[in-house]
């Protein structure tokens, strides 16, 4: 703790607060060619690698990463929650904060259910984290027939 002789000479300083998710930070104006600080919540991408990686030490599962070049020339690794998914490269996708504590390194989430990642199917719970509309059937496999209610047909009244 400081004295206050020390306090009146040179005072106290504020903590700068970094942030953690840095990429969101700044926007490419291509106009004037040259970056603006600009925060924003989420941006833009185009995947130009889907992985998996391995997490650290307590932990062993496959985790689907996807690295991203986002719309203001930064490439960052994002994660790809939920079970499932039919992302590819050159899709674009939608990048917002938060990091894995399990993944070294990756410190953004993809938005599922926006631009080329589809949500997951047949969620219940949670839907809104994963892009799930309500009701959440089934899991359905391509090329099935889909089951239709076949109403009986009216009968015709006799003519008089």
């Amino acid at each position: 703790m400081p004295t206050l002789s020390q306090l009146s000479k040179r005072g106290r300083h504020k903590k700068i607060k970094k942030t953690k998710s840095a990429a969101l930070r700044r926007i490419f104006n291509a106009k004037e060619r040259r970056y603006k600080d600009i925060e924003g919540p989420q941006k833009r991408g185009v995947v130009t690698l889907v992985k998996t990686m391995t997490p650290r030490k307590p932990n062993s599962a496959l985790r689907k990463v996807a690295r991203v070049k986002l719309s203001n020339r930064m490439e960052v690794t994002a994660y790809i929650q939920g079970v499932g998914h039919t992302l590819s490269e050159h899709g674009i996708v939608l990048v917002r904060g938060g990091r894995v504590k399990d993944l070294p390194g990756v410190r953004y989430h993809i938005v599922r259910g926006k631009f080329d990642l589809a949500g997951v199917e047949g969620r219940k719970s949670s839907r809104s984290k994963y892009g799930a509309k309500r009701g959440g059937g089934p899991v359905r496999v391509a090329g099935t027939p889909t089951p239709t209610a076949e109403a009986p047909a009216p009968e015709a009244a006799p003519a008089a």
